[in-house]
């Protein structure tokens, strides 16, 4: 989880990178100032992101200022919060039409809390009463997803299936009907990400190439621009909404806005890395 401030009234705009998890924005703002702007439409407050959206962009204008929180949790937990029958893969939808009324309570509370510590502790609560009320994904799909991020996504499916002890035909039907992605696309997914988090290190392309097992620096080409429709350099470049203290370079400050459109948001940013004690981790 992180928390995202913006005191100034002044328009912000940020382009979300693809991450294999599924991610909630809830927007704390007075009035429903947060904008997604996804396959050609627009909508307003709270969304629901699941994974590979293509192009998509958040942006919004308040007059007290943008607040929001950012929650991440993996295509495994959020079938045990939202339900096996959601499609995670490639939708935007906004957080009323998952939860009802739910949404507009839990809206309520985390606006109220006094601080971000507090809005964590109450959306991690709120997560898990509905974890509780609803049924896991199969332990097979379980199994392959943590398989794929084991090994970076350089998993072969048919490998997957074997060390689940199912067919391949059964888990591409059922990891498609659970996760939203097939295998295949999935580990894709988890690939791209880990050659993401490197070239944000300061990796070199070839260099992040080879170690993230791609055929070369144009096939890793390929897949950015596949993911984010922008070169490995931009994603090298841009601080995208990640909670993580590899995707942030250690000095945001030094960015300048034309560089990165995030930057805007982030120059007054609450954000707590993993190491923090203050970042809640729920089970899976």
């Amino acid at each position: 989880m992180a928390g995202f401030r913006r005191r100034a009234p002044a328009r912000a705009g940020i382009a979300m990178v693809a991450h294999p998890s599924v991610t909630l924005f809830v927007d704390l703002s007075e009035g429903d100032s947060l904008v997604h702007d996804a396959h050609g439409r627009r909508g307003r407050g709270s969304t629901v992101v699941g994974l590979v959206p293509g192009d998509l962009r958040f942006g919004g204008r308040a007059a007290g200022g943008i607040e929001c929180l950012q929650i991440r949790l993996s295509p495994v937990l959020a079938v045990a919060v939202f339900g096996a029958s959601t499609d995670l893969g490639g939708t935007v939808v906004t957080l009323e039409d998952v939860w009802g009324r739910d949404a507009g309570r839990a809206e309520e509370r985390l606006r109220a809390a006094t601080s971000w510590d507090e809005r964590f502790t109450i959306a991690a609560d709120a997560l898990g009463r509905r974890m509780s009320a609803r049924p896991s994904p199969d332990p097979e799909v379980a199994a392959a997803w943590w398989l794929m991020r084991a090994g970076r996504g350089r998993v072969r499916v048919d490998s997957l299936a074997s060390e689940v002890g199912w067919s391949r035909k059964r888990l591409w039907s059922r990891f498609r009907s659970q996760i939203g992605l097939t295998p295949k696309h999935a580990a894709r997914l988890v690939r791209f990400d880990h050659a993401a988090r490197l070239l944000a290190a300061g990796d070199a392309a070839a260099q992040v190439a080879a170690r993230s097992g791609y055929v070369d620096q144009a096939h890793l080409h390929r897949e950015v621009k596949a993911f984010t429709g922008v070169t490995p350099t931009a994603v090298a470049a841009a601080p995208w909404l990640a909670i993580d203290d590899v995707a942030w370079p250690a000095s945001c400050a030094d960015l300048t806005p034309s560089a990165s459109p995030i930057h805007q948001v982030s120059g007054e940013l609450t954000f707590r890395p993993p190491h923090s004690q203050a970042t809640t981790r729920l089970p899976g």
